[in-house]
């Protein structure tokens, strides 16, 4: 029934993930891996449970498109839809993989089931558990439990691979590999002035900027606070948020209340952040939950200054003083003071803007990046079997 990989072949990888709406930072990392394994000899297919007749899947669709990222779509009905069992297994049976790379609670489960009737190694890409709600802590107590049978699990920070051991998964299973960005793709092209000027931005404020979910665990009201009590200070500061989600209505309260909806742009979910962020003066991520944020990255590669707060895969990415600023998660007069400083300094956002973009150079590419999770399966395929014809896919319908 096995039989040895031949050099010749190419495997196949699912990434495997489910998703409501246009998606969120994982897909930036998704749907780019197609073309940034194809380098290193294999080829990759993502497939992606969504609600049925989801407008965002037709974006996400496009922008699939756009990268060179085979895509196949699964209507899902919820937590209780057993047909999609059925659905990962005819793709399986179609596609022939040799890897199932789950990412999130359901797409893990999915990948056990399904190894049960088609021999796939599993491997799953931890980006973390930062969502609220009784019943998402429920699914992630269960993923914890899954991620076990896993094997290879991988981590986008220290923090969040720790977190897997505690909860069962062997430490030789689990390895850190960081998230990174596009260089090519992620350059700034215009200088904040004029970014400013074609948002129709005043080219002479100070903008401060986080692009994201709109969610509690991002700390966007505490920025908000920030941004009202620099205000009072005749500080010209303007925020842009760039994203939606559950917390939209809140914080556009929260800012007509302090009165300064004029100040406060929450601008919605775009497809391409990047001429936002180069409107930025400063990035501010005050999440208190969060793995290795993409956003960074990218704020950084576009020669944004950023400030952040000292939790999980952050503190490896930005070194106080040389690369960014750290501050305290919740840290109110931490947050103000810190924004204060920045905005008052040009010299230090220079500084800082341009470390930060010399880092991500030097340790978060995404060719670099795409090597070390080759290497995970490179190594996984060589010390073991799996079936004659697991890499010769027959195309996608």
């Amino acid at each position: 029934m096995f039989s040895h990989f031949s050099r010749h072949e190419k495997p196949i990888v699912l990434h495997v993930r489910v998703m409501a709406g246009p998606g969120g930072g994982p897909e930036k990392t998704i749907l780019r891996s197609p073309r940034g394994l194809q380098p290193y000899g294999y080829r990759g297919v993502c497939v992606y449970l969504h609600p049925p007749g989801d407008a965002g899947f037709l974006e996400l669709r496009q922008k699939a498109a756009l990268l060179d990222a085979p895509l196949v779509g699964i209507p899902d009905r919820g937590p209780w839809d057993f047909r999609v069992l059925g659905a990962g297994y005819r793709v399986c049976r179609r596609l022939r993989p040799a890897i199932w790379q789950g990412h999130d609670y359901k797409t893990n489960f999915l990948g056990l089931l399904v190894s049960r009737v088609w021999p796939v190694r599993l491997v799953s890409m931890v980006h973390g558990w930062t969502v609220e709600g009784r019943r998402i802590r429920l699914y992630y107590r269960l993923d914890r439990l899954w991620l076990r049978f896993y094997e290879r699990v991988i981590c986008v920070s220290e923090d969040l691979r720790a977190e897997c051991i505690r909860w069962g998964v062997r430490p030789e299973r689990s390895v850190v590999i960081e998230n990174a960005v596009d260089l090519s793709e992620y350059q700034r092209r215009l200088p904040p002035e004029e970014a400013k000027r074609r948002l129709g931005l005043e080219p002479s404020a100070l903008v401060v900027g986080n692009v994201g979910r709109l969610s509690p665990e991002k700390g966007l009201a505490k920025l908000i606070e920030a941004i009202a009590q620099l205000h009072q200070e005749a500080v010209p500061v303007e925020l842009l948020l760039v994203g939606d989600g559950p917390q939209r209505q809140q914080l556009h309260h929260l800012a007509n209340q302090r009165g300064i909806t004029d100040r406060v742009h929450l601008v919605g979910y775009q497809t391409d952040p990047r001429p936002w962020y180069e409107a930025m003066d400063l990035f501010v991520s005050n999440s208190i939950r969060e793995g290795l944020p993409n956003v960074l990255l990218e704020a950084m590669a576009l020669e944004v200054p950023v400030l952040a707060t000292r939790i999980a895969g952050v503190t490896r990415l930005i070194e106080p003083e040389q690369n960014g600023l750290l501050i305290e998660p919740g840290d109110q007069a931490g947050l103000t003071a810190a924004m204060r400083r920045m905005l008052a300094d040009p010299e230090l956002r220079g500084r800082l803007a341009l470390a930060g973009r010399k880092t991500v150079e030097t340790r978060y590419s995404f060719q670099a990046r795409m090597a070390k999770v080759a290497a995970v399966y490179d190594e996984l395929l060589s010390r073991n079997k799996y079936p004659p014809s697991a890499h010769c896919g027959r195309g996608l319908e």
